[in-house]
């Protein structure tokens, strides 16, 4: 493992993470986590950075990249007492992949531009997957990812080496395609009483292709739908509020109702 420490504010945290694992005086809650009863802590975590950003509040955002940060060490403690890695090599590794991954930065290659560096990038990832072993295209996308983005990495995998349309036109056929798909399975059902797994199945093929269309828009799909999924949630507070301020509850209003306090809601958003 590496011999250099890391000083400073992280060395303060690295020692508080020591003490709170330590089988004599330390936490017994944190003595007997693993990593994998930590990980799904870490992906929450990830998840409320991304809720931070969406808000715009950066006071949470500086308190969740803490809480993130707290993650990664946690990690790395406990593979240091396993005796693999310690926090410093993890540090270690990340520079020296930064650099190597940015030579257009430290060293004397040219990118023209953003999208130029983002082909480079995926290039080199490439190159370094193909040093480690024989693999195929979709190797290494992980699957513990959330499903909408890992299919968008799958695609952009299976694009690189020239499985992809050339523009979102065909991809909005495909979609209409996998929306009368969907369509015929449910008619089906009310005939004669579809497979729910078909419909399940056809229901699938409509997202991936979704996630397709938004990458050929430029568009980051997990980020598009958190971003509704705050403006309903916005809009539908709004409803809630109004309600309450005619002394009635939520689960008494009508449908009709409800969509015209949502309609001014979302009037209100663009005045």
């Amino acid at each position: 493992m590496s011999k250099a420490q890391p000083t400073g504010q992280i060395g303060k945290l690295l020692d508080i993470m020591a003490r709170l694992r330590a089988k004599d005086g330390g936490c017994p809650w944190d003595v007997e986590q693993t990593f994998e009863t930590i990980a799904p802590y870490t992906i929450e975590e990830a998840y409320e950075v991304a809720e931070a950003i969406t808000e715009k509040d950066m006071d949470s955002l500086k308190d969740e990249l803490g809480d993130l940060l707290f993650q990664v060490v946690f990690h790395a403690r406990m593979a240091e007492e396993a005796g693999a890695f310690s926090f410093a090599d993890v540090v270690e590794a990340v520079c020296d992949k930064m650099v190597r991954r940015h030579p257009h930065v430290f060293g004397s290659v040219d990118v023209a531009d953003a999208d130029a560096q983002t082909i480079a990038w995926e290039e080199q990832k490439a190159r370094e997957r193909a040093e480690k072993a024989d693999a195929g295209v979709l190797d290494g996308v992980t699957k513990g990812l959330p499903a909408l983005l890992r299919a968008l990495k799958l695609q952009n995998r299976a694009a690189r080496v020239g499985f992809d349309w050339g523009a979102p036109e065909p991809v909005l056929d495909k979609l209409n395609e996998e929306m009368a798909e969907l369509s015929a399975e449910l008619v089906g059902r009310s005939r004669d009483g579809a497979d729910q797994e078909h419909i399940e199945g056809e229901f699938g093929d409509i997202l991936f292709v979704y996630v397709n269309l938004a990458r050929h828009l430029k568009v980051d799909p997990e980020s598009a739908l958190r971003k509704t999924n705050f403006k309903f949630e916005k809009r539908f507070r709004k409803i809630e509020e109004a309600l309450a301020k005619a002394g009635r509850r939520i689960e008494d209003a009508s449908l009709d109702e409800m969509e015209a306090l949502w309609q001014q809601a979302k009037g209100a958003e663009n005045e």
